[in-house]
This record gives structure tokens, sequence and C-alpha cells, in this order.
């Protein structure tokens, strides 16, 4: 059996042990565990809900304050009174009680609106911590794919470095053969050697590669970096973007700019609050109180007191010492940054869509040219194999051969991989993964 066979064969069989002992791991699975165990997309999700638990119409002013109180206070003294009739009291270890209980209401009625804008904000604010948390979901299963592929073009570039191996093994056993007949150099047989030692190194190399590829995918989706598992040796590449259709859905649903926008939303109702503090406000009060004193060493022994009360308090603001108009104007420099920002945001992801647009273009042109340039190099490759074991060329040529082979198929492993990342650039962009 030829030695090219022999390694195949030896590989397929070291894969098939690997994946008996190793759990096989898709992207929808590691995407799966990542929004289940990923810290940030926890602490973003923590943060949405305390968004909501905050929007409330209490939390906006909208409710009235309703309170209990009491308090009952015993004292024991020693009581001198002089009366201005001429009498006067004295009383040693004299006591005193003084209870007092009130149920209270305050509400406020009108606060130039302020209340209304408040909760507007709120719902806003709330949005923003579902957009917020959108954003990291999508973030997240970005790096979850890209560190999913990352692992999956090392495999691929392994089985390379083993494919080149079978080759110089084959590159070995001709030129031993020829060595041995005396139709063959020492040194061409001994770089063959050297060339096959090279490969092993980088065999070894590309190993702890994908090792370290595997840890740097568990930790994006949160497990023990030691954790093993194996990934498929292929890239799927069946997406076709629409340029009109991405741009389209771009400024609708880029989770960026729907942030910066909602930015903007908040910073609008912040300056409508502020504006509120020139108005008036009318509160309204209301209670039931109980009072009751008792006094051993007084005239009055009993004094109890109980009732309602209802009432009002308006504010009219006429001075604030320009507290109010140094706030609508800091709210007003907020207002614009945030359009600043979110021009800004605009721009950037037009950019980054254009140029993931170019790189996935540039990418498969050069993927389809690497595919052609690969078939070609094989075949090359076998010819000179073939020549070498007629002795109708040089070893030199041979090695060439071989170099241009791995150095094409290494590229065509690299454009597909390059295509996969841009693919996954272009869908995160439009909250499409």
């Amino acid at each position: 059996m030829p030695y090219k066979k022999i390694i195949i064969l030896f590989s397929m069989l070291m894969t098939a042990a690997g994946l008996s002992a190793q759990s096989l791991l898709g992207v929808d699975d590691a995407v799966g565990i990542a929004l289940k165990n990923n810290y940030d997309v926890s602490v973003a999700k923590n943060n949405a809900d305390v968004a909501k638990v905050n929007n409330t119409l209490g939390n906006a002013g909208m409710l009235p304050y309703i309170s209990v109180n009491g308090s009952d206070n015993y004292s024991v003294n020693n009581v001198y009174l002089n009366l201005s009739t001429g009498s006067s009291i004295t009383s040693a270890a004299g006591t005193s009680n003084a209870f007092t209980a009130a149920a209270a209401l305050n509400w406020t009625l009108f606060d130039g609106t302020k209340m209304f804008i408040t909760k507007n904000k709120l719902t806003q604010i709330e949005k923003l911590g579902e957009i917020q948390f959108r954003d990291m979901v999508m973030q997240t299963i970005y790096n979850v794919t890209v560190a999913f592929y990352q692992v999956v073009a090392q495999k691929q570039q392994l089985l390379a470095i083993r494919d080149v191996m079978a080759y110089s093994l084959e590159r070995v056993r001709l030129l031993q053969k020829g060595y041995d007949a005396g139709i063959a150099h020492k040194n061409d047989l001994l770089q063959a050697k050297i060339d096959l030692n090279v490969n092993r190194e980088a065999e070894i190399n590309q190993i702890n590669t994908i090792r370290n590829s595997k840890r740097a995918l568990n930790q994006v989706i949160a497990r023990d970096p030691e954790t093993d598992f194996d990934v498929a040796d292929t890239i799927p590449l069946n997406y076709e973007p629409d340029p009109v259709d991405l741009m389209n859905k771009l400024y609708i649903n880029n989770t960026s700019v729907l942030s910066s926008q909602k930015q903007v939303d908040i910073a609008k109702l912040s300056l409508g609050e502020y504006k509120t503090y020139y108005l008036p406000k009318l509160n309204f009060v209301a209670s039931y109180a109980f009072q009751q004193n008792d006094n051993s060493a007084s005239t009055v022994l009993t004094n109890r007191t109980y009732g309602p009360l209802v009432g009002g308090s308006l504010v009219i603001p006429v001075y604030q010492a320009g507290n109010a108009l140094r706030q609508v104007r800091a709210a007003k420099i907020q207002l614009q940054s945030s359009h600043y920002s979110l021009d800004n945001v605009k721009l950037q992801v037009n950019t980054q869509l254009k140029t993931a647009l170019t790189e996935f273009e540039d990418q498969k042109t050069l993927l389809v040219i690497e595919r052609d340039n690969l078939t070609l190099a094989k075949e090359n490759l076998k010819i000179s194999l073939e020549r070498l074991r007629l002795g109708q060329t040089t070893a030199l040529e041979v090695r060439q051969a071989q170099e241009s082979y791995a150095n094409s198929l290494a590229r065509y492993y690299d454009f597909e991989f390059n295509m996969k990342v841009a693919e996954t650039t272009l869908k995160q962009l439009v909250a499409g993964l």
C-alpha cells in the first residue's frame, strides 16, 4: 500500500478515535450554550429587567404617597408648678404619657406635566434596556460564530498539513528507492527527509493551535476551558447577500443605531422634564390624626384630640437662582450631543456594511480563483511525483510543486474562513444572526 494511502488511513482512524471520545459541537449548539451561560449576556439581561422594574406609575410620581405613623412617649418627672393664683403644685415622680397616631396622604396633582414626561422617559429607558440586551445577544452570537469557525479553520489547516505530509512521505519513499538504486542523489533524499520533519513539526504546532482555539471558544461560551469537543471540517458557504436589502434594513434593525436613536428620545424627554421646573406645582394632602396626653402632675390630666385634615399647597416658582435655566441649557446641549452620536453611529455602521460587502465579494472571488488554482497545483504535484518515479524530473521540481500545493491549500482554507467572517459581520449589522 502506498505511503500516502497509509497516512490518510491513519489520519482517518485517528479522527474516528477522537470522535468516539469527544462530543461533536455544532455552531448552533455553541450559540445556545453561550446565550445560556455567557456572563455579559446575563448582566445585560439583568440591566434590562431593572429598567422594566423601574417603569412604574409610582416611580414617575403619578400616584399618592400614603403613610401611617405613631409614637408613644412615657416619662417620670419631679414637678413643681407655681400658678398665678398663688397656689403651687408639687409632685414627686409624676408621670406623663404622650400618644399620637396618624394616617397621611400626599398627592401631587399637577407638576407641569413632569410626571407624564417622566413616565414616558421610563418607558423609553426600558426599551433602551431591551435594545442593549439584544445588542449583547447579537455580539455574543457573532463572537461565538467567529470563534467556532476559527476552530473549524484550524482543523482544516491540520488536515492540509497531513495531506501535504502524505506527499512528503511519498517523496521520501521514491527518493529512497532511487538512492538505493544509485540513480538519486543523497542530498535530495536528505532534503526530502528534512521537509518531512518540518511537516511533522507543523502538525504538532497546528494541534496546539487547535487546542488554544478550543479554549478561546470555551471561554466565549462560558464553560471550562479544558472541555474537549470536536467540530466538522467544513465551513458552509451558501449565503448570498443582497446589498439593497441590507442597506434598507441597516438603520431599521441595527442595534447600535436603535440604541443611539433611543438615547436621543430620552434626551428630548429629559429636556421636557427640566422645562416643567418653570411651572407651578399643586399638592393635595389629607390625614386623620389622634393625639392624647396624660399628665398626673398637671391641672389638665388628659388632653385628647382627633379628626381629619384636608388641605393643599400651591408652589409657584419665581426665582430659583438660575438653576432651572441652567438645567434646561445643559439638557439642550446633551440633546445636541445625542444627535451627533446618532449621526456618527449611522456613519460607522454604513461604513462597516460597505466594507463587509466588499470583503465578502473579494473573498468569494479569491476563493473561486484559489479553488481552480488548488486543482492545478494538486494535478501538478501528482505529475511531478510520477515523473520522479520514472526518473524524468528532479527532486527540486517535486519540492517546488509540493510547496505550491501546500500554499494553495492553506490559502483556500483562509479564504473560506474570511468569507464566513464577512458573512457573519453582514448578518450582525442588520441583526439577522
